[in-house]
């Protein structure tokens, strides 16, 4: 067994697949023809980003829509990177929330910013593997 695929729940997959690639570098690799499902060249597993209404009619009450404007749910995304200071100027220039600007830790440098999503975000330039 592998691990293959997340899937975050979102508004508006189109625009959040933008942010992505406006924040991160992160290119759409494949999108529906309806918009409700898309997914980003992130390396070996995949990102994707399907609409709320897609869950909601597939998972009906066991689901819960995250909101942007609520406390972040108990996940975050680690996404290695060569400059951490860049990168977060970066995503917040493309409109992620500040959270923890750029600090050294260890040997290594870290942030966290919110996508527009609602999906808290480690900048690092240190990833083991």
């Amino acid at each position: 067994m592998r691990y293959a695929k997340t899937i975050i729940y979102v508004d508006n997959v189109e625009e959040v697949l933008d942010f992505y690639y406006q924040a991160f570098g992160l290119s759409t690799q494949a999108l529906t023809e309806s918009g409700d499902y898309g997914e980003i060249d992130s390396g070996e597993v995949i990102l994707g980003f399907a609409s709320h209404p897609l869950a909601q009619a597939q998972f009906k009450q066991s689901y819960i829509r995250a909101q942007p404007k609520q406390p972040a749910l108990g996940f975050e995304l680690t996404l290695c990177c060569d400059n951490v200071s860049e990168s977060y100027d970066k995503a917040v220039i493309a409109g992620a929330e500040p959270l923890m600007p750029p600090s050294v830790r260890g040997e290594g440098a870290q942030a966290y910013v919110r996508a527009i999503e609602g999906t808290l975000i480690a900048l690092v330039n240190e990833c083991a593997g």
